[in-house]
């Protein structure tokens, strides 16, 4: 269900007001201390705490219905942690690196790597995870000092709303403006003038995003999707593989970009998975009409899940009800865990990302089949292989590239604060958590310290007999 929009939408104009404002403030204040930086974390970390409940009914209000847990364990605790992850962290991020110099050339100088504010930078925001995806980055781009403008997504208008009313007491709007999506705000949005361009969404609008970037050579990190296979290697105990995949598979009901897309299991095994899929589901998920198990975001998604369901059915795959009662419910949009047998490769289950509780499981006789099927489509934002055998795992890391990994389980490289985040292909370019989200919102500048005296000076032209002797010795 949607909210009542809250204002006019943003026009070109008020994008680009909001845009001056924020480098004005930027080239009169262009690098803010550490103090002032753990300030603006304390003050996002606040936002979250002081705002929970709110946001919690924000979002459930945008979904229709969201697991209230989901939302404390993905984007509330996420964003809390991430805070304070940066604060024991940052002293130590901001510090110059010294890099080395030549000293045959340049006796007595030094070389430093400082890193310094971009400046202004865009955030475009999904749906799936709004708070934790505007939250987030904000860390990083604060972190790294520089000023943001954040526009949420068409299906978060509730949230939205919240943080548009409330984050002016936590920051003023020279240093974050958010930004509704109320029609054609985006498109705007993503033609503005940026340091740096963070979008998270569909490879589609992907591409319309880095286009409208590239006029104006701003540097972009795109986050997009794919299709992350999970891979359960003979050797891995299936009951274990079972639980821990269905619980990523069914988190969000499904809608997660570094979800399972699809599992493949040796052919000998599959019935056996079946059958502890239809063990583990009903005891996690009773009644998919109870408040634990989360709506499709809008009734496009949900047509779009059950039409994909339906002609994969037609054309002869086996679709496996995980829940008892009905398959799905068009007033509340809650589609029931399915398990989907032989799925053609061209069907929408196969050819798309699904973003939906439905895991198509797909036999395969040998781990060359695996990866060859892999390999002949586009890159995955990740894949999740289960071995405990350290070879053939590294020989699946070798062989299949992602964006990220998660061995023995799935998603949760993700909640790693030390390990950076992104895309590989068509799965994104760029990435950013922890360390690596510091450096994506920084420019490394490198500078050179000149000694007292330089050597150089001997160098200059008119070019004599010991220019000659020096450069022929250098080049020997």
């Amino acid at each position: 269900m949607g909210a009542e929009p809250l204002q006019q939408p943003a026009t070109r104009t008020e994008l680009e007001s909001a845009l001056k404002l924020q480098r004005e403030a930027y080239l009169a204040h262009p690098v803010p201390g550490l103090a002032e930086r753990r300030a603006d974390l304390q003050a996002l970390q606040r936002f979250v705490r002081e705002n929970k409940e709110a946001i919690i009914t924000a979002i459930s209000a945008d979904y229709g219905n969201r697991s209230r847990h989901e939302t404390l364990f993905a984007e509330i605790f996420t964003a809390i942690d991430g805070v304070n992850h940066t604060l024991r962290h940052l002293k130590k991020w901001m510090k110059p690196q010294r890099r080395p110099v030549d000293i045959r050339n340049f006796a007595g100088a030094s070389n430093r790597l400082i890193p310094q504010p971009l400046g202004v930078v865009g955030v475009i925001v999904p749906w799936n995870f709004p708070l934790n995806l505007s939250i987030l980055p904000l860390i990083y781009i604060f972190a790294a000092g520089n000023r943001a403008m954040v526009k949420m997504s068409e299906n978060s208008r509730h949230l939205a709303r919240l943080m548009i009313e409330k984050m002016p007491a936590y920051f003023p709007r020279e240093k974050l403006a958010v930004f509704d999506e109320t029609g054609g705000v985006g498109v705007e949005f993503s033609k503005l003038p940026f340091d740096h361009l963070l979008f998270t969404g569909s490879g589609q609008t992907g591409r319309s995003v880095m286009a409208a970037a590239a006029q104006n050579l701003c540097p972009v990190t795109l986050e997009l999707g794919g299709k992350s296979p999970a891979i359960i290697c003979d050797d891995y105990p299936l009951a274990k593989a079972a639980e821990r995949l269905l619980f990523v598979k069914l988190f969000n009901a499904g809608q997660i970009c570094t979800t399972v897309d699809h599992v493949f299991v040796p052919q000998a095994k599959v019935d056996e998975f079946v059958e502890l899929a239809r063990r583990i589901v009903p005891a996690r998920y009773p009644d998919i009409d109870g408040v634990d198990y989360t709506s499709m975001i809008d009734d496009r998604a949900f047509a779009r899940i059950t039409a994909a369901l339906d002609d994969a059915q037609k054309r002869g795959a086996t679709l496996l009800q995980l829940v008892p009662g009905e398959r799905w419910n068009a007033a509340t949009r809650k589609i029931a865990p399915h398990i989907v047998l032989d799925a053609p490769d061209d069907s929408e289950l196969m050819s798309r990302e699904i973003f939906g509780p439905v895991l198509p499981v797909r036999a395969y006789r040998s781990l060359e089949e695996v990866i060859g099927y892999i390999n002949a489509r586009p890159r995955p934002l990740a894949i999740y292989p289960f071995s405990n055998d350290a070879a053939r795992v590294q020989m699946l890391l070798d062989r299949i590239m992602s964006g990220g990994v998660s061995v023995n389980d799935a998603l949760f490289h993700v909640a790693q604060h030390d390990l950076p985040f992104g895309g590989v292909g068509a799965s994104g370019m760029g990435h950013y958590h922890g360390y690596e989200g510091f450096i994506t919102f920084s420019k490394l500048r490198p500078v050179f310290y000149q000694a007292r005296f330089s050597f150089m000076k001997f160098l200059a032209p008119p070019y004599g007999r010991f220019a000659s002797a020096v450069l022929g010795f250098l080049t020997r």
